[in-house]
Parts: C-alpha cells; structure tokens; sequence
C-alpha cells in the first residue's frame, strides 16, 4: 500500500519537471509527512493541457452516500482498477497523477514496526499514478483521489510487499491524455518502477504520527 508520503521540493523545480505554470498565489508548503484525508498535490489532464491543483487523499466515490468512505479507499490496486466499481469508470476518464519526491514503507520486526524513506536516486520529484472524482451533496463538494498500487520491485519488497505505481516521464503524458480509454493499454503502464533508479533508508519514528511534518523525518539513522 501507500499512506504515507512527501513533497518539498520548491515551485520552481515542480514547474521545471512537469512543465507546469503555477500562478504567483500557488503556494506549496514543503511536506515531509503527508497523510489519508488530507490535500495533495495533483495535475489532471483537461482538453486545454495538465491543470494543477489540490484533490484530498481518499477516494469519495461520486455515488457515495457517505464521504467518509474516502478513508478506506486511499488506493486502489492495479490488478483490479479496471474492476471494482469505484474505479473502473475513473479508469477511463478521471486519472490524475500525484507528486511525490519520497514515500514510507513500514518493516515488521518483532514488535515494531521500522520506517523506510523510498526515493529516486536523482532525488527528483515523481508521479504517482492515482484516479479522481468529484462528489456533491447538499452544497458540499469534494474532489478526492486514490493512489494506485503495484507489486513491489526489488528495493521495496523486502519491507513491504507492495508499492505505489510510480509512473515513468512518457508513461506521465500518456496517463493525462484524456483521449485514451483503453483498458488494457492503460493498465501496462501500471507497473513497478526500475528498481536501480531507486534507493531507501531507515528514518525516524516521528513519521509514525501525522502530527509530526518537520524535516527531521527524512534524516537517515
């Protein structure tokens, strides 16, 4: 799975990698602990170009009767997203990618459990391949998303058994391209990133708790 991840690189840097043109009143704080329920960083693809923006982590489902469901629905596999009736309508017209520059992974020794920082090697920033919707009820509005899964490459695997989808620079256009809806082409890109373009270390419990967003999290032990 994935729950928990970061982005602090700078705006500048963002708009550099993804080509993107945020207005002066962007602001995007650094994060190093971003958690389910709260506002990510995300670019949807629209018929004028990629559109950034912030969408809550946890998919509430347009149909929902209750948008507490988004807290159980913070990814989706890739296996299945063409599947499961929460996904497999988004699939074909809601993807979105989210940006990352590192996420944490928990490894199960005896009684505890062990964080791991996983990143690029470059340390640059990333997507992570997701799915939105927009829900609506009585004047509320939310645009929510998930974050989707894959089997573990090599760096991930001995901590954790799955890993989120990190989508390679082409594959990143092609997910955003709203005229593709072929299930089976778009599913191919859903795979484990090259294992020897990442890296991982051990970090400080203080990512254990959402509470805790300071940069201390990222020091290596």
């Amino acid at each position: 799975m994935c729950g928990r991840y970061s982005l602090f690189v700078n705006s500048e840097q963002l708009m550099e990698r993804f080509n993107l043109d945020l207005s002066e009143k962007f602001i995007l704080e650094e994060r190093y602990n971003i958690a389910p329920s709260q506002d990510v960083f995300a670019l949807v693809g629209s018929n004028t170009g990629k559109r950034a923006g912030k969408l809550k982590w946890g998919l509430v489902p347009s149909w929902a009767k209750d948008p507490k469901i988004g807290y159980k629905m913070i990814n989706a596999r890739a296996e299945t997203v063409n599947e499961k009736p929460s996904f497999k309508k988004l699939l074909k017209r809601r993807r979105c990618i989210i940006i990352a520059d590192g996420f944490y992974e928990w490894k199960k020794e005896a009684a505890t459990k062990l964080p791991y920082r996983f990143q690029l090697k470059t340390r640059e920033p990333f997507a992570f391949a997701g799915l939105w919707d927009r829900w609506e009820s009585d004047g509320q509005l939310i645009h929510s998303c998930t974050i989707i899964t894959t089997e573990a490459n090599a760096v991930v695997k001995d901590i954790h058994d799955r890993m989120p989808v990190i989508l390679t620079k082409e594959a990143e256009e092609v997910w955003l391209d709203r005229s593709l809806e072929d299930d089976a082409y778009l599913k191919g890109l859903l795979r484990p990133y090259a294992a020897e373009e990442m890296e991982k270390y051990q970090v400080s419990s203080l990512v254990n708790s959402p509470k805790n967003d300071t940069k201390e999290i990222i020091n290596s032990l």
